[in-house]
């Protein structure tokens, strides 16, 4: 049987790193296709570590994650409806307008949806860039916003993206489409073989303050690695940051080009 691994590893450990070079020896004898993943990382994510992931996860769990996404999602709009119906009553009385805030953002297989979220932010608002584009977020954020966006509310209506087909509960976190350095980093690495999700690794392992080259070394430790237990531990995780409003930082900047080099 076939099989590749992925070797996912921060440069400046590669050449004191034994790990990768039994692996690598190993795979020789075995006959396996093995590749190497370069990350140049800043010393403050170090507990993602060096991810050695064999793509043995999948099987029939891609299935069956489509039919739990579909149950789930179904199940959870019936029983949140009032509540979001709440929630888009006072989004109107707090900025008149559309409740719903709807985005193209890159799903799996490299194509666009579009995506839906509570409206958060003012009518006004420069349109087509992520919150940490717009200059001065907070003057655009609204007040009824700021709660909804600390507590992940404004994510709820993403349970249709889900149901639809477009999303799953768990998966890398859909991107818009002007971010071409990670979209060519995780075409590259099969994170677009996989649906996007509502939440996942990244958002468990420090959400907004992770820059984004480092969220996609997370992307693809989940793409290779997803099963059925994973996705309950984040979803659990997701859950207990969720309460207590963990990692929520509006309008966190990175400049990717001067990160650390190795």
């Amino acid at each position: 049987m076939a099989m590749a691994i992925t070797i996912t590893t921060e440069t400046r450990k590669l050449k004191s790193n034994n790990n990768i070079e039994r692996v690598l020896l190993y795979g020789q004898k075995q006959h396996l296709c093995v590749g190497i993943m370069y990350f140049m990382m800043d010393d403050s994510v170090d507990e993602a570590g060096d991810l050695v992931s064999m793509r043995t996860s999948c099987g029939g769990y891609r299935y069956f994650k489509r039919f739990l996404d579909a149950l789930i999602s179904g199940v959870s709009l019936i029983i949140l409806a009032v509540p979001m119906l709440f929630i888009a009553i006072i989004v109107y009385l707090d900025d008149p307008g559309k409740v719903f805030f709807s985005q193209y953002r890159i799903g799996q297989g490299y194509k666009k949806f579009k995506l839906y979220k509570f409206r958060s932010m003012r009518i006004n608002t420069p349109k087509y860039l992520a919150t940490a584009d717009v200059e001065h977020p907070d003057k655009y954020i609204t007040k009824v916003g700021y709660f909804i966006r600390k507590y992940s509310l404004d994510e709820l209506p993403q349970l249709f993206n889900v149901f639809k087909g477009d999303m799953s509960l768990v998966g890398p976190r859909p991107l818009i489409s002007n971010e071409p350095q990670i979209h060519e980093l995780r075409l590259q690495y099969g994170v677009y073989d996989i649906k996007p999700g509502i939440t996942g690794l990244a958002q468990i392992n420090g959400r907004d303050t992770v820059p984004p080259l480092n969220k996609v070394k997370w992307d693809v430790k989940y793409a290779n690695n997803f099963c059925f237990l994973m996705d309950l531990k984040i979803l659990f995780a997701t859950f207990l940051k969720v309460i207590k409003a963990a990692d929520v930082v509006e309008g966190y900047k990175f400049d990717v080009a001067k990160k650390k080099r190795a």
